[in-house]
């Protein structure tokens, strides 16, 4: 090597090390701001949102999509899509809600926009790093996913009233003696018909209701895991916590209710937030009495387990009447759940509402 080349090469060694120094005390000084409420600068979220797309696109082309056409497919994904992805990714008729306008980069509307199919069961399943977009594969199979494909296929353009009736008509993984069932994390399965959702009234609900209580689901009488005398100690996992809930509330067991929910816990709905204390204070009376009125209609139900925490989604219709009023709404909630010594605790309770016709 010639002495001109040795020095080149000591020189282009010596830019690298210099730039891999300014990289590395960059990172170390914090200067760059991750909070969400920051946003990149638009040539780094352009370069960010080429990445990812390429990403997924040449992780995505070799799939076979199954017939995303079949009925069944699309009624199927209907009810995981209620359960699962509205909160960010809305649905016809929802122009937001509570956790969305915090998520950067935001969601896509996936009621308005449709993407290559392909590639929406790739972000699915595996999720995308440092985003909100979880991995949804790990608890579910391939099968429920090209469902939920499918179902966003025919989303677009879909009337809240259209979105409503196939959300309705949705089956549950598997149907046993008329209740529903899936298969959770662990293998065992689990009766989603014993837990339908806990309403809140957000905006025209709760003035059309006159502040009418939450409403509560009852368990169909054939549910197969029976959820009596359960406490939080026996808990053996985050859907069971959700279930004994439910039942504690249809029991009024205030006691049972309070141990369930974590010292930390936020009860959310319609933009407003309450405490463990302020929720035992008002509103669990209310729910506690009102579940004597109250008539479900369980729709769906879904959930993720991540480790220590898990989340549980569930949608119902719910018909009661307020002062000798018919009264209808279709209810999501969605509960953030952590595991402890004592068993699952519920961390924050997420209810929000739609008025139906009547």
């Amino acid at each position: 090597m010639s002495l001109m080349s040795r020095k080149s090469l000591v020189t282009m060694l010596a830019a690298i090390a210099v730039a891999v120094l300014l990289a590395l005390g960059f990172i170390w000084s914090g200067i760059y701001n991750v909070g969400a409420d920051d946003h990149h600068t638009k040539p780094v979220f352009a370069l960010m949102q080429s990445l990812r797309e390429r990403s997924i696109h040449v992780r995505s082309n070799s799939l076979t999509p199954p017939n995303l056409e079949d009925p069944q497919l699309i009624l199927k994904g209907a009810g995981q899509y209620a359960a699962m992805c509205t909160g960010c990714h809305l649905a016809p008729g929802m122009t937001d809600s509570e956790i969305r306008p915090g998520l950067y980069p935001q969601p896509p509307d996936l009621s308005k926009l449709r993407f290559d199919p392909k590639d929406e069961f790739w972000v699915i399943k595996h999720g995308i790093k440092m985003s909100a977009m979880p991995a949804w594969g790990g608890s579910h199979d391939d099968a429920t996913i090209w469902s939920m494909v499918a179902f966003l296929q025919k989303l677009p353009g879909m009337t809240p009233e259209q979105y409503r009736d196939i959300v309705a008509r949705a089956p549950a993984d598997e149907d046993m003696e008329g209740g529903h069932h899936h298969e959770g994390s662990d293998g065992h399965e689990t009766a989603a018909g014993a837990m339908p959702s806990m309403p809140g009234m957000d905006g025209a609900g709760r003035a059309e209701a006159e502040n009418a209580p939450h409403t509560h689901a009852k368990p169909p009488a054939t549910t197969t895991i029976s959820m009596e005398g359960m406490t939080a100690n026996a808990v053996p996992d985050a859907e069971h916590a959700a279930k004994a809930l439910h039942t504690a509330l249809q029991k009024g067991d205030r006691q049972a209710v309070l141990a369930l929910l974590a010292p930390e816990v936020v009860i959310s709905e319609g933009g407003e937030s309450q405490s463990l204390d302020q929720y035992a204070a008002g509103h669990l009376g209310e729910d506690i009495a009102f579940l004597k009125t109250a008539q479900i209609k369980p729709i769906s139900v879904g959930s993720m387990p991540m480790g220590d925490t898990a989340m549980v989604g569930s949608r119902s219709e719910i018909r009661t009447s307020r002062n000798g009023k018919p009264m209808a709404i279709l209810s999501n909630e969605m509960l953030t759940l952590k595991k402890t010594p004592k068993g699952w605790l519920i961390t924050r309770i997420e209810w929000a509402s739609d008025k139906l016709p009547e």
